[in-house]
């Protein structure tokens, strides 16, 4: 996951197979249209991104071969629960990955069933204050909340399809609202975010949380030293708690 000025780490597109996204620019000037649907390209030694594939469950030991701790919602949260997939640098070590609450979301399952989907998904992202790329010749930028939210915000784009348009026109919808979503999160002051405090591992932790239409996002920072990010539609982002995953057999 290589970048030279930003912490952007990833996306979560729609499709069910995975290739590679970009890190974030610091400033919008910098940044790239990406090819319509699409994640834009990542540069040379990016991470892949965790593409969620809805009904396939993803094995564990991606998940244990990571060396960090891995969060979910807590045991309030009584519903299904299932594994996503995480997301690797370049010489195969594990950055970042996702872990599902509620129904398996579809691209277009609302507009087909009719029927709001309900879902969240947690993103855990390691803190890597300081990384080389994969040829030796660099050092990749630091990990950070922003790198959570863009996270969070690409990946509930990947579920979304406005019910008026058509299939054809998506790819520039996604194109612009992935823009949009890299952004935001390299403005976390900026007055589309606010912030919200949710607890994790029993304590109260300080977010930053966005509504859309499309559902909503969140990113912070746990005492663990990993960052957090969150989206999800249907349930309420303010009755949420996170936890530390201490079984990963709770997750199909």
């Amino acid at each position: 996951m290589e970048t030279t000025s930003s912490s952007r780490v990833g996306a979560q597109p729609a499709e069910a197979h995975t290739a590679p996204a970009p890190a974030a620019p610091e400033s919008a000037a910098e940044q790239q249209a990406p090819p319509a649907a699409q994640a834009p390209e990542a540069p040379q030694g990016a991470s892949a991104p965790p593409r969620p594939v809805p009904g396939a469950r993803r094995a564990a030991e991606g998940y244990l071969a990571a060396s960090f701790p891995w969060y979910g919602l807590d045991a309030a949260f009584t519903g299904p629960r299932w594994l996503m997939q995480v997301g690797t640098a370049a010489d195969g070590t594990v950055e970042h990955g996702s872990t599902g609450h509620g129904d398996e979301p579809s691209v277009r399952g609302e507009i087909v069933t009719g029927e709001k989907e309900r879902f969240a998904v947690v993103i855990t992202v390691a803190s890597n204050p300081l990384r080389r790329s994969a040829d030796g010749t660099g050092v990749l930028e630091a990990t950070s909340v922003s790198s959570a939210a863009w996270l969070a915000g690409s990946g509930l784009l990947a579920f979304t399809w406005p019910g008026q348009m058509d299939h054809t026109l998506r790819g520039d919808w996604l194109d612009q609202q992935t823009e949009a979503a890299w952004e935001l999160a390299d403005d976390l002051g900026g007055e589309d975010w606010s912030t919200l405090s949710l607890p994790v591992d029993g304590e109260p932790t300080p977010f930053h949380y966005r509504e859309s239409e499309f559902g909503w996002v969140l990113a912070g920072s746990t005492r663990d030293g990993v960052h957090l990010g969150a989206y999800g539609r249907g349930m309420s982002a303010y009755g949420l708690g996170f936890s530390v995953i201490g079984d990963l057999g709770t997750y199909e």
